[in-house]
C-alpha cells in the first residue's frame, strides 16, 4: 500500500528544498494551474510529515499548501482531500497489482499467486520505509481516516476478488472470491500492524509469513 504518483509538468523549474517546504526558482516563468515545481510525491511528503508532527486533524490543507509554496486551489489539482493525500496514487498502485497478478504463472496455486502479488505491491526501497511507516500509522490509527480507509480497502479487495473469480470461473461478487479478498486484506493488515510494532521487522517477510499461514487453509482445493 504505497506509491507516489506523477504529475504533468508543462513548465520546468529548479526545486529548492528548505526547512519550511519547497519553493520554485523565482526566475522561472509561471503559467496557469499547478506550479511546475509541485508534484504529487512532493505534496505527499510534506502532508504526511505535517500530519505526523502536528496531528492529522490539526493540519489543514492551507497548512500543507503554505509549506509547499502553493495556493489552496492548486492543492486540489493534485488531491481531492487531505485523506486522498495520505493514500497517494493508490489507483495507480492497484493497476500495478493487477498487472502483477496477470503476469504470474497460471499454474501457481491461487493463494501463492495472491501472496506474490501482495508482497510485490508492498515492496519498499530502504529510503521509502520511514515515509511508508508514517503513512500506515495514519491509515490504521487515525479515527478521522477510517471512512476513507474503508473505501480504499474495498477497492484493494476487489482487485483480488476479480483475480480469484477468474481462476475459479465465478463472479467477483460470489462468496468465495469475496472471502479470499477479505482474508488477504486481513493477513496484510496483521502484517502491517506487526511491522509498525517492531521497527526492526521486514515487511516483505511478515507478509510472506502471514500469507503462508493463510494459504494452508486453501491448499490443494482451489487453484
Amino acid at each position: 500500500m504505497q506509491g507516489p504518483g506523477l504529475a504533468a509538468e508543462p513548465l520546468r523549474a529548479e526545486v529548492v528544498v528548505t526547512d519550511v517546504g519547497y519553493q520554485a526558482d523565482a526566475a522561472a516563468p509561471r503559467g496557469k494551474g499547478r506550479p511546475p515545481s509541485t508534484s504529487h510525491a512532493m505534496l505527499e511528503e510534506i502532508g504526511i510529515r505535517l500530519f505526523t508532527e502536528r496531528g492529522y486533524d490539526e493540519t489543514s490543507i492551507d497548512d500543507i499548501a503554505a509549506a509547499a509554496g502553493i495556493g489552496r486551489r492548486t492543492f486540489f489539482h493534485y488531491f481531492p482531500s487531505k485523506a486522498d493525500l495520505v493514500w497517494g496514487d493508490f489507483e495507480g498502485e492497484l493497476d500495478r497489482m493487477r498487472a502483477c497478478l496477470a503476469a504470474l504463472d497460471p499454474g501457481l496455486p491461487m493463494m501463492e499467486a495472491v501472496r506474490q502479488a501482495v508482497v510485490d505491491f508492498n515492496r519498499l526501497q530502504p529510503e521509502q520505509e520511514v515515509q511508508h511507516r508514517r503513512r500506515l500509522r495514519l491509515i490504521l490509527g487515525v479515527p478521522t481516516l477510517i471512512a476513507n480507509s474503508t473505501l480504499q480497502f474495498a477497492h484493494w479487495r476487489k482487485v483480488l476478488a476479480e483475480f480469484a473469480a477468474q481462476r475459479l470461473g465465478q463472479d467477483p461478487g460470489d462468496l468465495l472470491p469475496r472471502t479470499i479478498g477479505h482474508c488477504a486484506l486481513g493477513a496484510s493488515i496483521a502484517a502491517y500492524e506487526e511491522w509498525l510494532r517492531d521497527p526492526g521487522a521486514d515487511l516483505s517477510v511478515l507478509l510472506a509469513d502471514a500469507f503462508g499461514e493463510l494459504a494452508q487453509g486453501f491448499a490443494g482445493e482451489h487453484r
